[in-house]
């Protein structure tokens, strides 16, 4: 997802002076890129080949200046990776002839009992993080950075999804249900941040990062989704760990800088 995943606040931003415009695709305000962002464009398969245990296929796409409205062109690479220890490692890299914002992510959403089994309130999701960043009535950051203690967005110890979704909490219920980005412990360091376990399969999900944020929606917009095999896929009936910047952040000083200069590297993994 990009070029700016998540949120930005009535579609606009400035930088060095200049205010550029956004699409406005969720209300007021820009998400995802806008309506054309990256999901929905070509990339070129650059190459692809295998090293030991490890299948590789890099795909290349060029953003061009004010596409989508977002300054400057940038050079886009993503490496996906499988390895035989049943992991698959996603390597962003990209760099900006110009001043812009950059913030990329994964989507993919997961319900590790299977497609066709129903909601995941049941899977058990483990979170490593002190604090989120709660959001107004359109899901847009107050700029405050909360702490999950004595609240339903706790996940430090290991928590069903379901437990608490429903509770009367403020944040929580803006969003529907979790719709939100925490605050990683990372630091910026390249660890587990979470862990998410399937109830009746048994099967456990790891996720490793240096993004400063994870955003997990429990698809509580998602309503009459066909999918494989004429599965109608619902409400919650999937999870999305979206490892990233922390949404509108080119608008909060007390946020992680989403900013590439001109020539700077932006790396994630």
């Amino acid at each position: 997802v990009g070029r700016f995943a998540n949120r930005i606040r009535n579609a606009e931003f400035s930088l060095n002076g200049q205010t550029y415009h956004l699409e406005k695709n969720n209300k007021e305000h820009s998400i995802h890129g806008g309506t054309n962002g990256f999901n929905r464009q070509v990339f070129k398969t650059d190459t692809f080949y295998t090293v030991k245990d490890t299948a590789i296929v890099v795909f290349k796409y060029k953003s061009t200046h004010l596409e989508g409205g977002f300054p400057g062109n940038i050079e886009l690479s993503i490496a996906y990776k499988l390895t035989n220890h049943n992991e698959i490692v996603l390597e962003y890299t990209a760099t900006t002839d110009k001043p812009t914002v950059v913030n990329f992510t994964n989507h993919s959403y997961f319900n590790l009992d299977g497609h066709n089994s129903g909601s995941v309130l049941q899977h058990t999701l483990t979170l490593e993080a002190d604090y989120f960043t709660p959001g107004d009535a359109q899901s847009i950051p107050t700029g405050e950075i909360l702490p999950v203690e004595n609240t339903p967005m706790d996940f430090r110890e290991g928590r069903k999804i379901g437990e608490r979704i429903e509770e009367e909490y403020e944040p929580l219920r803006f969003g529907n249900g979790y719709d939100h980005n925490w605050v990683l412990k990372n630091k910026g360091n390249f660890e587990k941040v979470a862990e998410l376990m399937a109830e009746e399969s048994g099967i456990v999900m790891e996720t490793y990062t240096d993004r400063p944020g994870m955003q997990i929606y429990t698809a509580n917009f998602v309503e009459n989704e066909v999918g494989k095999e004429g599965v109608v896929y619902g409400k919650r009936s999937a999870v999305c760990l979206e490892t990233q910047c922390y949404p509108d952040a080119v608008h909060h000083e007390n946020f992680p800088s989403p900013v590439y200069r001109a020539g700077e590297k932006y790396t994630a993994h």
